[in-house]
């Protein structure tokens, strides 16, 4: 399933410095599989190769694998609804505060329409206590809701639900085979030298802002191996990943360019141009991705560590990414031909 053409993009990729290392997971509707590693996890301070076994910091792979998919299955238990307001279960939320946010509901945390911003540093506020404090009664500049503003905030606030639904921290939810929220550092691939912390990352969540509130939270945190991500591209590709009817809802257009848990195929997708309209995906910022297209019967995940050492760097992952989707779709069918 992989092709000589992708083989030689991802060489090159590696092989030219651009990328330390890159672990492809290919899995059709048959179930048959697909992989190839290649490079290291770590180049500073000293070069360990890339294994199957390498454990990535997923980045924001957790808001779809992790925290939309809670919050879906919290709705198939009858725990909570979709459209249930964020006040509803957050009563705290803005006390004495007239603000929309307490307004918005589940639906448009996870989609990014709720209207909150995109980021702000809230590791530069204090301890994980004085953030979580804070978080909850910032009055935040809130937009109209219905645009799509991708918003950490918004995940870091539906992870503050399931702790109130589910009455444990997010760091106590049962997880997939091969998923953890505490690596073991021997295991895991490295990330960034951080200037924030003043040490190369590895083993723990490259994200500040999840870090700073003890390395889990809605929007970041996961981590997982190539196996494990391939996992849950199988299950989303062959059904299994939630109920028939959650899984449904997780994958369906709910706004311009996003299903529910996902980003919708559409011009410079970052699975490639030829996917299909059912095609669905999403990308960590530490250089990790998931795809998967339903009408061709194919999924895929591309795990790098591109920002090790630095993410300052010039390599264009998003269009390798677009490169290796177009090359594993153009090849369905055509084993052989390179």
């Amino acid at each position: 399933m992989i092709s000589e053409r992708t083989r030689e993009i991802l060489e090159t990729a590696v092989n030219s410095g651009g990328l330390p290392g890159a672990a492809l997971g290919v899995v059709n509707a048959g179930g048959e599989r697909d992989t190839l590693i290649l490079g290291h996890a770590q180049l500073q301070p000293g070069k360990i190769a890339l294994e199957e076994n390498s454990v990535f910091d997923l980045a924001s792979l957790t808001k779809p694998l992790f925290t939309a998919r809670n919050v879906i299955r919290a709705a198939e238990q009858g725990r909570l609804d979709l459209d249930d307001t964020v006040a509803a279960h957050l009563p705290e939320l803005g006390w004495m505060q007239d603000t929309p946010l307490k307004a918005r509901t589940l639906r448009q945390l996870i989609t990014h329409t709720a209207g909150l911003p995109a980021w702000v540093p809230l590791y530069t506020w204090g301890g994980a206590d004085t953030i979580r404090a804070r978080f909850m009664q910032e009055p935040w500049a809130m937009q109209e809701a219905g645009e799509v503003v991708y918003s950490d905030l918004g995940y870091v606030l539906l992870g503050r639900v399931l702790e109130r639904v589910y009455n444990r921290p997010l760091r106590d939810f049962e997880l997939d085979d091969g998923l953890t929220f505490s690596p073991r550092t021997e295991e895991s691939v490295a990330t960034e030298h951080c200037p924030w912390r003043g040490r190369m990352l590895r083993g723990e969540t490259h994200d500040e802002n999840a870090a700073a509130q003890g390395g889990v939270a809605g929007h970041a945190g996961l981590f997982g191996t190539l196996d494990s991500v391939l996992n849950q591209a199988e299950l989303l590709l062959r059904g299994g990943w939630l109920s028939h009817a959650g899984q449904a809802e997780a994958t369906r257009i709910q706004t311009p360019g996003r299903t529910l848990a996902f980003v919708a195929t559409q011009p410079g997708w970052s699975g490639g141009s030829l996917g299909s309209p059912a095609a669905f995906g999403h990308t960590g910022f530490t250089g990790t991705g998931l795809w998967v297209d339903p009408a061709r019967g194919l999924a895929w995940t591309l795990l790098t560590n591109r920002v090790h050492p630095t993410r300052h760097s010039a390599f264009d992952l998003q269009r390798l990414r677009r490169a290796v989707g177009n090359t594993l779709l153009a090849g369905l069918g055509t084993a052989g031909r390179g």
